[in-house]
């Protein structure tokens, strides 16, 4: 009776546990699609900026609509639409649950920026590019933070990187110059120019707040190596390696583990080693690039 209660009450736990989770996610992803929307109706209206990835390709697709055709399309008709190829791609290839968190920021992308008035806030056009792409990078994080994705060419650049195990979030300039080259021919050169840095400021906010493929190689020299080893595969699921060493100082024999791990698991990875050996010294190397096998976390 006692084992079936301690059961029940860790499935209770877990299933909290999971619920908790589960509502952060939502949260964090109707935070990014509200700030991505009212970014689009602020400073990205304001300076007449291409934001990148499928949002600048929509708003390149109304511009058009209306200079040729005398009309411009709801935003929402063209996003949704362009957004079925990667949704489909994200759902077969990445994760259920992934996708369908991403489709609530995508939504609401989708129909707040038809909704929400335009707010001028500085008319600025330097200043629209560089706060415009600080907001949209922000808002990009937040997505990715939750276990999603903002949507379109994030979709597409998460397929690559987890097939390739490379870091593709500046490749996606490649395609967003594709748009900017359009846009330039079509309406001029000074937007297409100042949206080249409202895309740099966003990949690089990006890239600095969203570590998950990037790696770091530690060296440890301890006298504990056995338990270091133990707490590395507990938290990561990473292996180790134990070089022997002797301490030149001193000319004691010392251990030295060496072990990559992601960026993320950094930190934690850091304090549980001082819990275990405080005396331990820990060099730790930033990896470009990685051969062979690496265990890395499948998007549920």
């Amino acid at each position: 009776m006692e084992i079936s209660k301690v059961k029940k009450d860790k499935s209770e736990s877990s299933i909290s546990k999971n619920q908790m989770s589960n509502t952060r996610r939502i949260l964090l992803c109707i935070l990014a699609g509200v700030l991505m929307s009212a970014n689009l109706r602020s400073f990205v209206h304001t300076g007449g900026l291409l934001p990148g990835g499928f949002s600048g390709l929509t708003l390149l697709f109304q511009s058009i609509c209306k200079k040729f055709f005398g009309f411009k399309p709801p935003y929402a008709l063209f996003y949704v639409l362009l957004n079925i190829f990667p949704i489909t791609l994200g759902y077969r290839k990445i994760g259920k649950k992934f996708t369908t968190y991403s489709c609530i920021t995508i939504l609401i992308v989708a129909f707040l920026t038809d909704l929400l008035p335009v707010y001028e806030i500085t008319s600025d056009t330097l200043l629209v590019s560089v706060f415009g792409g600080l907001i949209n990078g922000l808002a990009i994080s937040i997505c990715l933070t939750a276990g999603a994705t903002s949507g379109g060419t994030d979709f597409i650049s998460i397929y690559i990187s987890e097939k390739y195990k490379v870091d593709a979030w500046n490749y996606i300039l490649i395609f967003n110059a594709c748009i900017l080259i359009c846009d330039g021919f079509l309406f001029g050169w000074d937007k297409a120019l100042y949206s080249i840095i409202f895309q740099y400021v966003s990949t690089q906010v990006i890239n600095a707040s969203y570590k998950r493929y990037k790696k770091n190689t530690l060296f440890i020299v301890t006298n504990h190596p056995r338990e270091i080893a133990e707490l590395i595969d507990r938290i990561t699921r990473h292996g180790a390696t134990e070089l022997e060493a002797v301490g030149m100082y001193e000319g004691l024999a010392r251990s030295v583990i060496y072990s990559v791990i992601d960026s993320s698991e950094l930190k934690i990875i850091m304090r549980e080693i001082h819990n275990v050996d405080q005396e331990a010294f820990v060099n730790v190397l930033r990896t470009d690039h990685l051969v062979g096998r690496f265990y890395m976390r499948p998007n549920d």
